[in-house]
């Protein structure tokens, strides 16, 4: 028997708006960045607390911000 949802009660079709309800996505990721100098690829997360290092050269590859992290090196992409 299929029933159509203006045929729901009230508090039926509640429940069916809120099952529809995304669930939102993190606007932090992971990123590929590769250092200006050395071009050495490193992985780092979007939004770091620490300023991060190259490990082989010691550059400055990202600054923190407080939020976002500014990115010092070349962006090549983001991992998901």
């Amino acid at each position: 028997m299929k029933i159509g949802f203006f045929e729901l009660e009230g508090w039926e079709k509640k429940l069916l708006k809120k099952e529809r309800i995304s669930i939102p996505q993190p606007r932090s990721t992971f990123l590929l960045v590769q250092c200006q100098k050395c071009e050495n690829e490193q992985i780092i997360y979007s939004m770091t607390n620490n300023n991060i290092l190259c490990k082989i050269c010691d550059a400055i590859i990202a600054e923190k911000t407080g939020g976002k992290a500014k990115i010092h090196g070349a962006f090549i992409r983001r991992l998901d």
